[in-house]
């Protein structure tokens, strides 16, 4: 992950991404390895028909997926459309997602996509910020005019009392959202904010999200089994997970 705490290579380090560190729940290792047998490809689904759904077909436009991990989502996105996609990683991972042909960027080669993006993604990565004006101005620099922000982390709103929410883990999460703070923070950075709710991929994304807390790692024909067209909607109604706004680039 990126510009979260001050120790990021104790913080992020191999361990993190086995899943031997501060969240458990992580198989960052797994996903890179065997993308086809993982939980992941769900998300990765999912966020593609989003993008598409507000954007439009991405088929020979530019992608930057910030904060990007293993690189997952750019290599199957790159599997299914003909476009420029690339992730930005300064953690361990980036390395070993370079090693498997993702074209994963560091610090130094992002500036040359200044103004050149049409969609920048932030997969679960605001939240590890410790300033959060940093990756929304980041984000802006990075887009086109008329670039779509599409960006996912947890919805304090729904939450009564923050310390015994299971998304709080402080050594990694450490700044939290609500969709209206999220919309000013857009709107204070050149964006124009718009809630366009429950999209085609959020059932999907839903769908990861819940398998990975309950310790699914791998797709089974268990999961497979359950309505997740109706249990992604009652999920959504008490956790609120599609009411974040996107951020249009003005």
């Amino acid at each position: 992950m990126v510009d979260g705490l001050t120790d990021l290579g104790r913080i992020y380090d191999e361990d993190y991404y086995h899943g031997r560190g501060a969240d458990p729940l992580v198989d960052y290792i797994g996903e890179l390895e065997q993308p086809e047998a993982s939980i992941r490809q769900y998300e990765w689904r999912g966020i593609l028909a989003a993008v598409e759904a507000l954007a439009g077909p991405v088929e020979g436009r530019c992608w930057l997926d910030y904060g990007c991990g293993n690189g997952g989502l750019v290599r199957h996105v790159g599997a299914v459309r003909t476009l420029s996609i690339s992730g930005y990683e300064e953690g361990w991972i980036a390395d070993r997602a370079r090693n498997e042909g993702i074209p994963v960027l560091g610090r130094a080669e992002l500036s040359r996509l200044d103004g050149s993006c049409d969609i920048v993604t932030a997969i679960e990565v605001a939240e590890h910020i410790a300033d959060p004006h940093a990756i929304f101005r980041a984000v802006r620099r990075l887009l086109k005019p008329g670039g779509l922000f599409f960006f996912t982390t947890g919805n304090a709103a729904p939450i009564r009392d923050l310390p015994s929410w299971s998304y709080v883990v402080p050594e990694i999460h450490v700044s939290f959202f609500e969709p209206r703070t999220a919309g000013a923070l857009l709107a204070g950075h050149g964006f124009r904010p718009e809630q366009p709710g429950f999209l085609p991929g959020h059932a999907d994304i839903i769908r990861f999200k819940v398998l990975k807390n309950v310790g699914f790692r791998r797709v089974s024909g268990w999961e497979r089994m359950a309505p997740w067209p109706l249990l992604s909607r009652l999920v959504d109604r008490r956790y609120r997970v599609t009411a974040h706004p996107v951020g249009w680039a003005s």
